[in-house]
């Protein structure tokens, strides 16, 4: 690799830790090819990704960016898995080490916030970007239901009250 790709290798990374809402830092020493191909699939589907750097380039390219903490973990065979979701990444690799003794978390960040393991387990058990606004749109659509309910039941009371009193007047 000559210096204009480490340099490109560089920019890359400084864009992923710029951009991404988490990152999450694992060794996958021992893993195979289609292993990986899993995880990176893993990734894409939770809108994510997965990216092997060279731990030299990777601290440079960290240096004054919010995520700068995780500089530590860069050692021995690491691979970053990150998302903007804040939540995606971190769902994505807790399942993959479940399936696979080999992928060892390390940790990671959310924006300036350093993870430790068991920070990425905390995040990871968050519901993702998706489900919270669904949450939030049936919280929204409840009240307007209940209201349309309210609004409709005295409409049909009144009606069964009419045809009772219509059904014996008929009878009288």
């Amino acid at each position: 690799m000559d210096r204009a790709q480490k340099e490109k290798l560089v920019d890359e990374l400084g864009q992923i830790f710029e951009s991404s809402g988490v990152v999450v830092v694992a060794h996958y020493a021992g893993l195979t090819v289609a292993d990986m191909q899993d995880l990176r699939a893993r990734a894409r589907d939770a809108g994510g990704a997965v990216r092997v750097a060279k731990n030299r380039l990777a601290k440079i390219a960290l240096d004054g960016k919010p995520c700068e903490s995780i500089g530590g973990l860069l050692s021995g065979m690491t691979v970053l898995t990150y998302s903007e979701d804040p939540v995606a990444a971190a769902k994505v690799a807790e399942d993959f080490a479940k399936d696979h003794a080999k992928f060892e978390i390390l940790g990671g960040a959310m924006g300036e916030n350093a993870l430790d393991r068991a920070g990425v387990t905390a995040v990871s058990k968050m519901p993702s970007r998706d489900e919270l606004i669904a949450q939030i749109a049936s919280m929204l659509g409840a009240p307007a239901s209940n209201i349309a309910g309210a609004i409709g039941a005295p409409a049909s009371n009144i009606a069964s009250i009419l045809s009772t009193v219509e059904e014996k007047a008929e009878a009288a």
